[in-house]
């Protein structure tokens, strides 16, 4: 079976969708940091799919990447002449593949860190865009403010260091576009952040003071950036992912992803030097996005971290087994409805009551088999930017706050490193010693919520300290299906809306 590649594109396309434009003619004009699963789901496909209509051959995409595990995307996608396969996996169980080729460079910053300069400071370079994870834009939680002690970022600042960080990579490009006259790119988070533009204005801006203060000035003058709410759920791709795309679709692809059929995109339309035409392809231009964020954020994004610790505390391991469980669906509900949508503004266009029964669906989707274990890494990085704002303004404004207390004490929990049936579970997070020391700090239970760099001041609100001592104490001494079950009620009572769910 042939690898695919520019030379096999032809032989596939009997049995696979793939591109129809012709790559050779298509120019960089985006230069993207994080070339993973998402972004090859995502992004990649609106800009493949304008291609395909003719209308983006100038808006072609250079992928970077800067950390030691990149090295295998780049090896794979230069292989396969950067051509890879999405395949969208329906609930019914159907396949839908196809060939992707809007990505058509890749550049690893280890290797070449003056290639990726020069490549973002080429003119033709409009639009840089980031899916660096919530961890990747070195902000202080507790905080806000980015960290300029950082070792990576202090030695990016010496005088004459070869950048290795994306801040230096990116303020080293745009110094030398001022210096040569050319006008700056657009730098277009993608991440899962509440005011992502904010976000990168503020951590790009606060580097580039630091290196120069007219620099900073300049950049803080001259540079957009849009904010974005982007959705797709895109589980890690498997052995038997590749193998049934070869078995069943004839396609050797060394590292295809896989997605739900799903997919939305809600952009600030501010641009330094123009954009794609992402409206023709069902991205929604907006003046704020900030409604919408607050939508993705609170309930799905939330959601998966109600659903992920205490789902495995129980014992399951995917995200659609614990949707399928009453118990856990009616918790998922129960937060959304009562604890989260009353802190969202409206967003235009969202049936809010149609989102919540679709995250179910979403979730509940079993072909996908989103692990939970990808929805409780880096969780540090996750609960304070999508439960805590939740938690604060409920406090503020007298609203609930158990479930939300309950999900924090089963993270505590889950950070203890073992299941209600004494199974051992594999804590990932930055911050993992931490983390598991005050978990195991049976002696004192506000440990655990004592972490400031975490939680800031939660540990000194009376009301969700009682609620969440009381539901850390239920999970230790019950286990996570009685906690959730003494919140919510006997397992029967389930809503409505999973009852319909599950029936189809």
């Amino acid at each position: 079976m042939p690898l695919l590649n520019a030379r096999t594109l032809a032989a596939h396309a009997a049995r696979v969708p793939v591109p129809t434009y012709d790559r050779s003619r298509v120019r960089t004009g985006i230069v993207h940091f994080g070339v993973g699963g998402f972004h090859r789901a995502h992004q990649a496909v609106y800009l493949d799919e304008l291609m395909r209509r003719g209308l983006a051959a100038d808006w072609g995409v250079c992928g970077v990447g800067l950390l030691p595990g990149d090295r295998r995307m780049q090896r794979v996608l230069e292989a396969q002449d950067h051509l890879y396969t999405v395949v969208v996996k329906h609930a019914d169980g159907t396949r839908e593949p196809r060939v992707v080729g809007s990505v058509v460079e890749y550049l690893f910053a280890p290797d070449d860190p003056e290639a990726v300069v020069e490549k973002l400071a080429d003119g033709n370079t409009r639009i840089v865009s980031l899916t660096i994870t919530e961890g990747g834009y070195n902000v202080d939680d507790a905080t806000g403010r980015f960290d300029a002690d950082d070792p990576a970022v202090r030695a990016d600042l010496a005088p004459g260091a070869v950048p290795t960080t994306v801040f230096g990579l990116v303020v080293e490009a745009l110094a030398r576009r001022r210096a040569r006259g050319v006008p700056p790119f657009t730098v277009m988070s993608c991440d899962n952040l509440p005011g992502n533009g904010d976000v990168a204005r503020r951590c790009f801006t606060a580097f580039a003071d630091l290196r120069d203060p007219e620099l900073g000035e300049w950049v803080r003058r001259e540079v957009r950036f849009p904010d974005s709410m982007v959705d797709r759920i895109t589980p890690v791709t498997t052995d038997e992912d590749r193998a049934e795309l070869a078995r069943d679709h004839g396609v050797e692809d060394g590292w295809p992803v896989v997605c739900e059929p799903f997919s939305q995109w809600v952009l600030e339309d501010s641009f330094t030097l123009g954009r794609p035409p992402l409206e023709e392809v069902g991205v929604r231009l907006v003046e704020d996005v900030a409604p919408y964020e607050l939508v993705k954020l609170r309930l799905l994004n939330a959601g998966h971290q109600v659903i992920g610790h205490l789902g495995v505390l129980a014992g399951h391991r995917f995200a659609h087994e614990v949707c399928r469980d009453p118990l856990f669906a009616a918790l998922l509900l129960r937060y959304t409805g009562r604890e989260a949508v009353p802190t969202l503004p409206p967003a235009p266009g969202v049936d809010l009551d149609r989102y919540q029964d679709r995250l179910l669906e979403r979730f509940g989707n079993a072909e996908v088999a989103d692990t939970l274990a990808r929805l409780c890494a880096d969780t540090s990085d996750r609960i304070p930017k999508f439960l805590l704002p939740v938690v604060r303004e409920n406090l503020a404004a007298g609203g609930e706050v158990g479930v939300a207390a309950l999900v924090v004490a089963g993270w505590t929990r889950y950070a203890e490193g073992v299941d209600d049936r004494g199974e051992p579970i594999e804590v990932v997070d930055r911050l993992r010693e931490p983390l598991v020391a005050a978990a195991r700090r049976h002696d004192d239970p506000t440990a655990f919520l004592g972490l400031r760099d975490v939680f800031g001041d939660l540990v000194d609100e009376p009301r969700f300290v009682a609620a969440y001592t009381t539901a850390l104490a239920a999970l230790r001494d019950r286990g996570a299906r009685a906690a959730v079950a003494e919140l919510v009620g006997r397992s029967g009572d389930v809503p409505a809306a999973f009852a319909a769910h599950s029936s189809r």
